[in-house]
């Protein structure tokens, strides 16, 4: 307790000499909810929270955690919808370039904390706030992403990070909150969920260690639909407009809509093992229905309308951008370029998608697009093509191995 001492010292010193107002990221979890009672009663902070709204609340659920914060003792609350703009930002390219880190995680924490983190600068600057808080622990990515952001956005703002600092347990910030007369469940504490429109997290005594799976109780979303069902998805140059037929004015709302009929089917459950940020393995256990669904269906889509050469690429620039977004560099003006890149590839992938959907798995039966590659005018792959002979195809493979030829006769003549 001596080290948590000394930050609180710390904190209420610095306080004193030129800090007045922190604006707080606040969810109403856990972490966020000790930061605004430990940063009002012990450290004497005008807290300003702010919840940046990415698809994870209802409107009760915002008003719900509006009147959670006002409760603990905020000075102000701000509630920001950044649904649209984190599509727009952020989820239109992991889908242009089918993003999935280590070929399993659709990036749905990582994409999110940089939207959030961006908001929340901006944030800061209206309120001219003297310093800036968050409530990530010093063990996981988030820390790092919100931080990068800061540092860019607003570099003179202090950053305060009670958890990391005081390098506290879930346990020690829920003994601390009762103490406070602040009831947090413990059973539901025990696992941190994080819902957001591009999937969701779950954290909890299972994903601590190299063997264990969430318990069914314990996914967000239970299994309720048993019987197959099938779904068509259109996309016009890579984004959603419709699903079975509905259109959508926004693709973020498609997307909505999308995670509704496939998460009662259990589908998109995995356990994600990544290298952190800050050099240490980690496990987090996901659900992402929705996006596990749709880029499926978008790259099928692509293997039809896109040249060899626009997949390949494709394929190694986005296994940068989903690494570098993951490690929270979103700002790097790279990720502009490759965005551009991506964006050029979308301009023929307009078509539908028709999927089969079943309990914890689902297929992708076939598409139809006006720039099906696979058009038979052209021939059928293994029986006829129309678009040369038989005599052109012994001509073309004698030079197009014409320099391994000659490696391999300079090799034996030397032998």
């Amino acid at each position: 307790m001596e080290t948590k001492q000394t930050f609180k010292t710390i904190y209420q010193t610095i306080k004193k000499i030129n800090m007045q107002s922190i604006v707080l990221g606040f969810s109403g979890g856990l972490d966020t909810t000790f930061c605004v009672k430990y940063l009002t009663d012990d450290c004497g902070y005008q807290v300003h929270s702010i919840i940046v709204n990415t698809g994870g609340f209802s409107e009760e659920e915002l008003q719900q955690i509006e009147a959670h914060a006002y409760k603990l003792g905020v000075k102000t609350h701000t509630t920001v919808n950044a649904i649209e703009s984190y599509y727009n930002t952020i989820i239109k390219y992991l889908i242009f370039g089918n993003v999935l880190k280590n070929n399993t995680y659709p990036l749905s924490v990582s994409a999110e904390r940089l939207v959030q983190a961006l908001h929340i600068a901006e944030h800061v600057k209206k309120m001219g706030a003297e310093a800036v808080a968050h409530g990530s622990t010093g063990a996981g990515n988030d820390q790092v992403r919100f931080d990068m952001v800061f540092h860019n956005m607003i570099p003179a703002v202090k950053i305060i990070t009670p958890i990391r600092d005081l390098k506290l347990s879930r346990e020690e910030e829920i003994a601390y909150l009762k103490e406070k007369g602040v009831d947090m469940n413990a059973e539901k504490a025990a696992y941190s969920i994080n819902k957001g429109l591009w999937g969701t997290s779950i954290g909890g005594k299972e994903t601590l260690k190299s063997n264990g799976i969430i318990p069914e109780h314990a996914w967000p979303t239970q299994v309720t639909k048993t019987l197959a069902e099938q779904m068509e998805i259109t996309f016009e140059k890579g984004e959603i407009t419709a699903v079975n037929g509905d259109a959508f004015s926004h693709p973020s709302s498609a997307i909505q809509a999308i995670q509704t009929i496939t998460s009662p089917f259990g589908i998109g459950r995995d356990i994600h093992v990544g290298d952190t940020i800050i050099g240490i393995k980690g496990r987090v256990g996901f659900e992402a229905a929705a996006p596990m669904v749709i880029l499926k269906a978008h790259h099928a889509l692509e293997k039809h309308v896109l040249t060899k050469w626009q997949l390949n690429w494709k394929d190694q620039l986005a296994l940068f951008y989903g690494n570098w977004l993951h490690e929270g560099q979103i700002l790097d003006p790279v990720m502009r370029d490759i965005e551009a890149l991506f964006t050029s590839t979308q301009q023929h992938v307009t078509g539908k998608v028709f999927i089969e959907l079943l309990p914890y798995r689902f297929q992708i039966l076939g598409i139809e697009s006006n720039y099906d590659l696979m058009s038979d005018k052209f021939g059928k792959y293994g029986e006829m093509n129309s678009g040369f002979t038989g005599e052109d195809v012994r001509g073309f493979s004698k030079i197009f191995g014409n320099q391994t030829s000659i490696w391999r006769k300079v090799l034996e003549s030397n032998n």
